[in-house]
C-alpha cells in the first residue's frame, strides 16, 4: 500500500471521503478538533504532532493517562496499517508515564514497528515534548493480526 494512501486513510477514512470503516475512530480523534497532524509516514513508522486539548486533562490539569493510552492504540494501529494489513485486535497495551504534559503544549507521538509477524504485531509508541524533545510517556502495543487469505 502506498504511504500517501495510508495517510489519506488516517485523515479521511478508508474511502477517502470520511465514510470508511476507520473514519468513525479517526473522526473523533483527528477531524473533530484534536489537531493530530501526520508529519511523517513510512512503512513501520508514523510521526504525528498535536497540541494537547484542554478536554484531555485530568483533575490535576495534566494529560490524562487514559487519553495517552487511547493515543497509543490509535498510533499503534496506524503503524500496522502502514504495512497494508488490517490492524487486528489489541492484546496488550503498556504505558510508562515518565513526566507530565499540559494543555496547549506541543507534543510529538512516534510509533515504530518492532515486529510484524503472521499473527502478532508489536509497536513502540513514544511521546515527546516538542520544545525539549523530552520523553514523557513510552508505550508498547501488541496486537493479534487476523489470518490473511491467499485468494
Amino acid at each position: 500500500m502506498e504511504f500517501e494512501t495510508v495517510k489519506k486513510h488516517l485523515e479521511k477514512g478508508l474511502d477517502g471521503n470520511g465514510n470508511g470503516i476507520l473514519s468513525r475512530l479517526f473522526d473523533d480523534f483527528i477531524m473533530q478538533g484534536l489537531g493530530l497532524r501526520v508529519e511523517l509516514i513510512e512503512q513501520g513508522r508514523l510521526l504525528c504532532s498535536m497540541k494537547i486539548p484542554v478536554r484531555f486533562l485530568n483533575p490535576m490539569n495534566v494529560l490524562h493517562g487514559g487519553a495517552t493510552a487511547s493515543l497509543v492504540d490509535l498510533i499503534g494501529s496506524a503503524v500496522i496499517h502502514t504495512y497494508g494489513l488490517p490492524t487486528g485486535v489489541s492484546v496488550e497495551i503498556t504505558v510508562s508515564y515518565l513526566d507530565t504534559a499540559f494543555a496547549d503544549e506541543e507534543i510529538e507521538i512516534e510509533g515504530r514497528a518492532l515486529r510484524i509477524g503472521k499473527t502478532v504485531a508489536v509497536v513502540n509508541v513514544e511521546f515527546r515534548k516538542k520544545k525539549t524533545a523530552g520523553i514523557f510517556a513510552q508505550a508498547r502495543h501488541t496486537k493479534y493480526l487476523p489470518p490473511q487469505t491467499r485468494m
